[in-house]
């Protein structure tokens, strides 16, 4: 139980005491950090609706590699400033000058492979686009049943990589998409919708259940 405090003349009684309303129930890789929860309580198991979001999801978890995501939350205002908004018509165009410029940004993650790999992923993406989407390509993996909704009841249950993670990574590699290994594509379809890999006794799961069969009906 909480701390409590004194309440005054509340319905006519004095001196009486009100518990502090509990925190929700959360999953436990979410920690006390104040930006990790508000991810955690509005982005995390969302479906994203439109290309632009998913393409900067991919990019973003390709940088997190070897690294933490709260590293990249923490300066996902920078590269959305860095590589303009994350359009892909305008990164596809990047030569060595901009490459020059985001390897002396201090506020990105400075790797010139992930650097390049987005210059690349960008000009994937827009190949992509001549006959599909990057949405259509993606949860056309998930068939009719829509996103998977397990039921995890601890960080044990849940796996680093699945066999779907493994197919989605095949082909967008197929595409011309680089750093979007089986690991991180499976991160992402936990981020993106495609998975609900919240754990049951989260406050999330069921609202994620819920987003997430509201997104194949749509």
């Amino acid at each position: 139980m909480g701390t409590v405090h004194a309440c005054a003349n509340i319905g006519g009684l004095s001196g009486m005491t009100r518990p502090h309303a509990r925190a929700p129930m959360r999953c436990t890789w979410v920690g006390d950090d104040a930006e990790y929860q508000r991810y955690h309580d509005e982005e995390w198991g969302v479906p994203l609706t439109n290309d632009r979001a998913i393409f900067e999801k991919l990019v973003l978890e390709g940088f997190q590699a070897g690294l933490s995501w709260i590293i990249i939350l923490r300066k996902r205002e920078n590269f959305r400033r860095a590589f303009d908004k994350f359009d892909p018509e305008h990164i596809a165009r990047y030569g060595a000058r901009d490459i020059a410029r985001l390897m002396g940004d201090e506020g990105i993650v400075r790797n010139r492979a992930k650097v390049e790999a987005t210059i690349d992923n960008a000009k994937a993406y827009l190949r992509l686009r001549e006959r599909t989407t990057l949405k259509k390509l993606l949860w056309d993996f998930l068939g009719h049943a829509g996103p998977v909704q397990n039921r995890a009841r601890s960080m044990t249950d849940i796996p680093a990589e699945t066999e779907l993670s493994k197919r989605i990574s095949k082909a967008l590699k197929a595409e011309g998409f680089r750093f979007i290994g089986p690991t991180t594509v499976y991160a992402f379809m936990q981020s993106s919708g495609m998975v609900n890999d919240h754990l049951v006794d989260c406050f999330r799961y069921a609202e994620c259940a819920r987003l997430q069969r509201a997104s194949v009906r749509s």
